[in-house]
């Protein structure tokens, strides 16, 4: 079997080790499917749901995008086709361009959300690609209502009083 054959393979049983192993072996990220169009294995993985493999592949090289990502072919179409959300955000986090009025399954938080940890990942050294993920801590306040915030208020208000007289002594 060849390394690409094995890659697929891999890729459609969800068997990240089975990936690694294929691209170790030489087989490359950009296999095209039988119309010609490259990022077979990326399209496959984005339609079955693997996140993990999805994640590997971009990182290795595979593009999250095409010329048009609304094409039925694109690695954002494929995983909205297979309603795997959790990719699609994914995809959305690794760079990939949702076009306008497209549809993708995800709330308009989660979409934000996805939009913002792109534009965190771009400015990272090495970018998303490079598999290092921000840490971002998430502050859940189910009870906040009717806190007192005139402290917060106060330290912010210093702090920004102490930046412009830093500015001025300069």
């Amino acid at each position: 079997m060849s390394s690409q054959d094995a890659l697929i393979k891999a890729v459609r049983s969800g068997h990240l080790v089975e990936v690694l192993a294929a691209l170790e072996a030489g087989a490359p990220v950009e296999i095209n499917d039988g119309q010609g169009v490259p990022g077979l294995p990326l399209g496959i993985a984005c339609f079955m749901g693997f996140p993990d493999i999805v994640r590997e592949l971009v990182r290795r090289g595979a593009k999250v995008n095409i010329t048009d990502n609304s094409e039925p072919v694109s690695p954002l179409s494929m995983a909205i086709r297979g309603g795997k959300t959790d990719v699609v955000k994914l995809l959305i986090e690794l760079g990939a361009d949702v076009p306008p009025g497209m549809q993708t399954g995800l709330s308009e938080q989660d979409l934000a959300q996805a939009k913002y940890l792109a534009r965190v990942y771009r400015t990272m050294p090495g970018g998303a690609a490079a598999g290092e993920e921000p840490v971002i801590e998430e502050i859940v306040m189910p009870k906040a209502f009717g806190t007192d915030t005139t402290v917060l208020e106060a330290d912010v208000l210093r702090a920004v009083r102490e930046a412009e007289e830093k500015k001025k002594q300069r």
